[in-house]
């Protein structure tokens, strides 16, 4: 009900007051010439009522003073205000972003990262884009799983102009976790507190280059070898090896003072003369040292290390004129390689053939094949990424039969795919990533069938189109490359238009 305010002359006077002697009590009111027995203690409004009688907000209804209004329309007329006043005040629930639905972001939009489902999310400007990184390995140990991380990373710029361009070799420590912690949870160690709030730390080596760097690539015994042979496919057509391991030990050796030399490549690969390529990998079985090259004429070239120098392969491996855009070595068997090219196919090829000829082609997508993935834990696993969004997985031993299809593909992805990584811990994960600027997490060992999952998906809207075997969507602008850290189980490095993101998510 409306309530009105007392009459301000009462009896012709202005002298009145309202005492409250207790909590029910009505107000009394004192008068000069009047007693209460005379007055309608229903005009009057107690003005403590709001502080002492009820903490609950008071609707005024907008009615004329004199007109009564009945209390079903009364209130109607509250629940509408109320109704009102919620909608105004409710915030705008947040919504799932997804690459293949939502709308572009505006020029005022941006997307901020839900810091509740990653353990670790850290932001490295560069001076420069990146279009390729790489994980060198280290002494700290393998499964950390501790805070603050550190991660050493090797990456190459993509100037604006030729002569600005660097190779960098990082080291990034104090890498806290950063998963928000819940409101009621308990603090059980204040040390471990005090970690989390310091600020990362980045120490950084450059060495100058005179073009942009395509691929680069970190041999993965540099660790047991000593050696870190970094390999660098240069858009001149040039492929680089250096050596940072005076870098690596400059980053834990106060004083220590790099050579000049180690700013120099150890050697230089002119085998493609004028061509560049993208195609570039160390073998993982190797540990002396073998590294495959292609370009985009569709030659693949082979460089080994003899005990004093290194020797390229003059006569290259080849099937096609199409471009190589990946290679990968296979992970169980030192001859053999995989590579992907833009006519589409995938082929598998030994390097003991002397016509350098593939052992066996594949057409596995009708459009380029940008990367492909050979999978560490079973080795007859190939996951392969295509120009038009799509992605595959591959039981190698099927390539025998006439036109073999893909254990697995999807098309979650409407953008090209620029990256793709088995996780080298975990078979069934994989890391792909897009130019719809996002990297997805996939588990392929999740059944379409399972009954959480089907039950989300009947729950939510959003969840009807999109497979069940997608764990997680990062978004980075613009990004190009996506590595997996082999010593840090779930931790993610991705290079894209602004930088890098080192990064661990709570879902692998």
């Amino acid at each position: 009900m409306s309530k009105r305010a007392a009459d301000e002359n009462l009896n012709g006077s202005n002298n009145a007051s309202s005492l409250k002697a207790s909590e029910n009590a009505l107000p009394v009111s004192v008068q000069n010439d009047a007693s209460v027995d005379d007055m309608d203690v229903g005009e009057f409004e107690d003005p403590y009522g709001d502080d002492f009688e009820s903490d609950e907000e008071i609707i005024e209804l907008d009615e004329q003073e004199d007109e009564e209004m009945d209390e079903e329309t009364a209130n109607k007329k509250i629940e509408e205000l109320e109704k009102k006043e919620q909608e105004q005040q409710q915030e705008p629930e947040s919504e799932i972003y997804l690459p293949h639905k939502s709308k572009p972001l505006g020029p005022d939009e941006v997307l901020e990262a839900d810091p509740t489902v990653y353990e670790m999310l850290h932001n490295v400007n560069l001076p420069w884009p990146c279009l390729t990184v790489d994980i060198l390995p280290d002494n700290l140990g393998n499964e950390r799983r501790t805070y603050p991380a550190t991660v050493y990373l090797a990456t190459a710029t993509q100037a604006a102009k030729a002569k600005d361009n660097e190779l960098i070799a990082m080291k990034a420590s104090s890498l806290v976790k950063t998963l928000v912690k819940d409101d009621n949870e308990d603090d059980e160690d204040d040390d471990e507190d005090d970690d989390m709030d310091s600020d990362p730390i980045l120490d950084t080596d450059t060495t100058p280059l005179k073009h942009t760097t395509n691929r680069i690539r970190v041999n993965p015994h540099s660790q047991q070898t000593g050696e870190y042979l970094t390999a660098t496919m240069s858009e001149n057509g040039d492929v680089y090896i250096f050596d940072l391991a005076s870098q690596f030990k400059a980053f834990d050796t106060p004083g220590f003072v790099i050579p000049k030399s180690s700013k120099r490549p150890i050697h230089t690969i002119r085998a493609h003369g004028n061509v560049e390529g993208y195609g570039l990998d160390w073998s993982p079985l190797i540990s002396t040292g073998a590294l495959l090259t292609g370009d985009v004429s569709g030659r693949v070239h082979l460089t080994t290390r003899t005990s004093s120098s290194w020797v390229t392969d003059k006569t290259p491996f080849f099937s096609s004129q199409s471009s190589i855009e990946d290679i990968q070595w296979s992970t169980g068997e030192n001859t053999v390689f995989s590579t992907a090219g833009c006519d589409g196919y995938v082929r598998i090829w030994d390097t003991r053939s002397k016509k350098h000829k593939p052992a066996l082609s594949v057409k596995a997508s009708d459009s380029d094949i940008n990367v492909i993935s050979w999978c560490s834990k079973i080795n007859h696993l190939l996951a392969s990424g295509h120009d038009d969004g799509t992605w595959s997985v591959w039981d190698l031993r099927n390539f025998t039969q006439p036109n073999p299809s893909p254990v697995a593909n999807y098309d979650f992805h409407k953008s090209p795919i620029t990256s793709i990584s088995f996780n080298p811990l975990d078979e069934s994960i994989i890391a792909v990533s897009s130019e719809d600027n996002t990297v997805t997490l996939w588990d392929l060992a999740v059944e379409a069938d399972d009954e959480e999952i089907s039950q989300q998906r009947r729950e939510l809207k959003e969840l009807h189109d999109i497979p069940p075997q997608l764990l997680f969507v990062h978004w980075q602008k613009d990004v190009k490359d996506v590595r997996w850290h082999q010593q840090i189980p779930g931790c993610l490095v991705s290079t894209g238009g602004e930088g890098l993101n080192i990064w661990k998510t709570i879902s692998v």
